[in-house]
């Protein structure tokens, strides 16, 4: 008697956070999701990675996907700092203070003024 024993195989990537972990401004997107990790191709075999066939040192944004290969002397902006999405290279100063509107926050109803006690209408 023969068994049939299936034998599976294949290459996935496999994704790991390296280095300070501080998100950055994604250059697709602009979320601030873009993180530093290593790319690395394994062969596997029913499911276990066996031999690293290959690595490399990426900059991804968890949210679009984009990555770019770390390059010396570049990074993606940290956030802060007047950026604005959408401005390209123009900074403005960062806004500190009262929203606009601040003392009217929440629901506020508008009550029909009422008659004083000792007035007939």
């Amino acid at each position: 008697m023969f068994f049939f024993l299936p034998c599976i195989f294949g290459c996935p990537t496999r994704l790991k956070p390296e280095g300070d972990q501080t998100p950055r401004i994604c250059p697709r997107c602009s979320n601030v999701s873009t993180i530093r990790v290593k790319s690395r191709l394994w062969f596997e075999l029913c499911f276990v990675p066996l031999i690293p066939m290959s690595s490399e040192h990426l900059w991804l944004c968890t949210i679009c996907q984009w990555s770019v290969p770390l390059q010396q002397g570049w990074e993606p902006a940290l956030p802060g700092y007047g950026f604005q999405p959408g401005a390209q290279g123009q900074l403005q100063a960062p806004h500190y203070g009262l929203p606009p509107n601040a003392a009217q926050r929440g629901y506020q109803p508008g009550y029909p003024a009422a008659a004083s006690p000792g007035k007939a209408a």
